[in-house]
């Protein structure tokens, strides 16, 4: 996989991430960069180890599954980018991430896509070292300057941003698929 095409897909992973962390910021108006230190780690953490699951999972059933590998990645990089932009259109309201209990479920949540786009490096990537340290990396960033933003300037944008993420899902997609079957 291109390093482009890693980075891109680090940062449409972290979109919604971001999106709860701005939501997050702006109830936690107080000790924003404690708090944005705090679920960026969280965050990230999970971003980066439930990719490793998903190759796990993807690698253990590549040999029954491997001529059909680039259709299946499409389909989850697709399916994920479609529910990410359609899941832009519910808000988080009412709840406290310096619980633990909240952030974990959160962080689980939002990384759910992580553990799916794993699956898919079982069938198009070699070593998955890199990306999950990209994907970790890019997920504790935007989500701490998340919480900052959110703690500043409210819900300007949040909703926008996991529309951006899934379409770029839906991109990469299309272009594993395409350059699977030789198209271009």
């Amino acid at each position: 996989m291109e390093p482009l095409t890693i980075l891109l897909l680090a940062f449409a992973l972290a979109m919604d991430a971001f999106a709860v962390s701005i939501a997050s910021g702006v109830h936690l108006r107080d000790n924003c960069y404690s708090n944005g230190l705090r679920i960026g780690i969280a965050f990230g953490s999970f971003q980066a180890f439930m990719p490793v699951v998903g190759y796990l999972i993807g690698s253990t059933f590549e040999v029954y599954v491997e001529a059909v590998d680039h259709w299946i990645a499409f389909a989850l990089l697709v399916g994920i980018g479609l529910r990410m932009v359609h899941g832009s259109k519910s808000e988080v309201r009412g709840f406290d991430c310096t619980r633990l209990q909240v952030l974990l479920f959160l962080s689980f949540a939002t990384s759910i896509d992580a553990l799916a786009v794993g699956l898919t490096f079982a069938f198009v990537a070699g070593s998955i070292l890199v990306p999950v340290i990209i994907i970790g990396a890019v997920a504790f960033i935007l989500s701490f300057t998340g919480v900052v933003i959110g703690s500043k300037l409210g819900h300007l944008f949040e909703n926008r941003l996991e529309v951006i993420g899934g379409l770029i899902l839906i991109g990469i997609g299309f272009e594993i698929l395409v350059s699977q079957l030789g198209i271009i």
